[in-house]
């Protein structure tokens, strides 16, 4: 259904970049050499074991740990529990004093956000991924949607992301505004329109709203393009266009307050650069940030 490779032209980048990656270094007994190809494997070095704690938006809890597996093996860099939330709530955490290593966020909103209040290193921040924003049912469900309007219509509620917190959510209200089925273009700033107020179900991640689709609790959903990868019990009904909403980016940034950012934007450089990273990504439906 996706082919997440060609579709965008998501090439392969050269994977000598990660030859910096050396950085990310070992600890205790443990050696490891830099990841500097994707046939290094784990030698002698005299550098500390480092671990990394990486708050990701919900959308990545698939994809993300096993791109993780594949830098520990390569470099013996660790990684803590990583956290997979809502964007906004992850930088509502960040603000509360977690400590955060790596913050990679499902808009651009979040990021500028979390660099306003000083939460990120703006030097770091990197444009990682793109996404597409579509229109789920049930699998095997007779739903028929082949306009971003037809959700009006439809008989059952909607699953939508609360704006507040989900970026998901607040591209699928610029994508309904696009049609007149919401008042505000931001997506975070106005109202449903009566025909379809009262079918809406506000959901706390995207992963919620797939989840309401896939049970039968809701008809339809909106969600990104990666979540169809990531869920079973789905499947896409409808892509919205890509001028019904802005550009879905996820950026990526080292927190100002880490204790180790050279690792850190060491493993934001392997995300983008390595070879077998950059396939994990693909399987899973996301593109590289062009």
């Amino acid at each position: 259904m996706f082919d997440m490779v060609s579709r965008r032209g998501f090439v392969s980048l050269s994977a000598a970049a990660a030859a910096g990656l050396g950085l990310a270094g070992c600890s205790g007994n443990k050696t490891f050499e830099p990841a500097g190809s994707d046939a290094g494997s784990a030698k002698a070095s005299s550098k500390k074991v480092v671990e990394l704690q990486v708050f990701a938006a919900n959308s990545l809890e698939k994809a993300l740990p096993e791109v993780q597996e594949l830098y520990t093996d390569q470099t013996g860099t660790t990684f803590a529990d990583t956290q997979f939330k809502a964007s906004g709530d992850l930088v509502e955490q960040m603000r509360a004093g977690a400590a955060v290593d790596v913050l990679i966020t499902a808009s651009k909103g979040t990021m500028d956000d979390a660099e306003a209040a000083e939460l990120v290193d703006a030097d770091t921040r990197e444009d990682m991924f793109v996404n597409d924003l579509v229109i789920i049912r049930a699998e095997g469900s007779d739903t028929k949607v082949e306009a971003i309007a037809d959700v009006a219509n439809l008989d059952g509620k909607i699953a939508i992301g609360d704006a507040k917190t989900v970026p998901a959510g607040k591209y699928a209200n610029q994508a309904l505004a696009s049609v007149g089925l919401y008042t505000g273009t931001e997506g975070d700033d106005g109202e449903y329109a009566l025909e379809l107020a009262d079918k809406v179900a506000l959901a706390d991640k995207v992963g919620t709203a797939a989840s309401y689709v896939s049970t039968g609790d809701c008809v339809a959903g909106f969600v990104y393009s990666s979540d169809i990868f990531r869920y079973d019990g789905i499947e896409e009904a409808f892509v919205c266009p890509e001028d019904s909403h802005k550009p879905i980016v996820y950026p990526g940034a080292v927190a100002e307050s880490s204790e180790h950012a050279d690792e850190a934007k060491a493993f934001i450089d392997f995300c983008l650069t390595n070879k077998k990273a950059q396939k994990i990504w693909a399987k899973y439906g996301f593109e590289l940030s062009e």
